[in-house]
């Protein structure tokens, strides 16, 4: 009896990361200042759009109306374009985040892998962020982001090999620093995962102390633990606060630290308490779910 339940579960829980868009979406956490800054700018790409209704007014239109949580009705703009401009592989691209978000990863992958097919042979562009870094310099491109979200997708189910593709893919074509840690931690842990060592190594020895970073500070030190620079347990304390945990990137890549070192149990504690605090929609958050067992 209780190894059919045990199966049951594990069947149950399988296809909730792999495909189940009736799931409720709860609340997304957003502080005071930024929800109303999110309000304004939602309120002016509504504006802009009835303005002139065109492709890029349109994203813009789903991306405001995403940052607020409402991931449904940003699907569903998102396919409006989608009808309307089909050949537009930002639609995919955006579809296929908030597709994450909503937890329908395969919805996600047939957007994404779409997505690479329509900017196959063509060339790369720099993507405006939606909530600008502190300098205002946009770190990410098209093709990078749906590389990227296509290889943060098969993680999250679990499928390695295709996941170390899409990242292999999304390293070769970082145009910056800021790109290049974003791919790699994934990466490196990818590696790490099929018992590729001497590939891992490799990837970590690229990872310099001095890169110059502008935001994604928490995938550089992720790395660093992993080269043995950043002391683990001290981190640990850091991103915790009371008893939550501040920061769910560092939080799972710690998490991760320990289950590929061989501390499964302290990886699991992690991993339960990312998900009991309130950040839903972070990818740390929707990665700590796949890996709780």
């Amino acid at each position: 009896m209780k190894k059919i339940l045990t199966t049951l579960l594990v069947i149950i829980f399988s296809s909730l990361l792999s495909q189940n868009c009736e799931i409720l979406i709860p609340e997304i956490n957003i502080s005071d200042k930024a929800k109303v800054i999110y309000e304004i700018k939602l309120a002016e790409a509504k504006l802009n759009f009835s303005k002139d209704p065109s492709a890029a007014n349109l994203i813009w239109l789903g991306r405001r109306t995403a940052y607020l949580g409402n991931y449904e009705d940003a699907i569903e703009i998102y396919s409006k374009g989608i009808d309307q401009f089909p050949k537009d592989a930002r639609f995919y691209r955006h579809r296929g985040h908030r597709y994450i978000s909503s937890r329908c990863f395969d919805l996600a992958i047939k957007d994404l892998k779409k997505a690479t097919r329509l900017t196959r042979r063509r060339p790369n562009e720099i993507e405006p962020d939606g909530l600008p870094n502190a300098l205002g310099i946009p770190t990410s491109t098209l093709q990078g982001n749906i590389y990227y979200h296509l290889g943060l997708t098969y993680y999250i189910q679990g499928k390695y090999h295709k996941a170390r593709y899409a990242y292999e893919k999304c390293l070769d074509i970082a145009e910056n620093p800021d790109s290049y840690v974003a791919a790699a931690n994934w990466l490196y842990v990818i590696y790490r995962h099929l018992g590729k060592d001497k590939k891992a190594t490799d990837l970590l020895n690229s990872i310099n102390d001095d890169m110059s970073l502008i935001e994604n500070h928490s995938y550089h030190t992720i790395l660093k633990i992993h080269q043995g620079k950043v002391d683990p347990t001290i981190l640990g304390n850091e991103i915790t606060m009371g008893q939550s945990l501040n920061n769910t990137t560092l939080a799972f890549g710690l998490g991760n630290y320990y289950s590929i070192n061989g501390n499964e149990e302290k990886a699991q504690r992690i991993f339960k308490r990312i998900i009991e605090g309130n950040q839903w929609s972070a990818f740390g958050f929707i990665a700590a779910e796949s890996r709780l067992k």
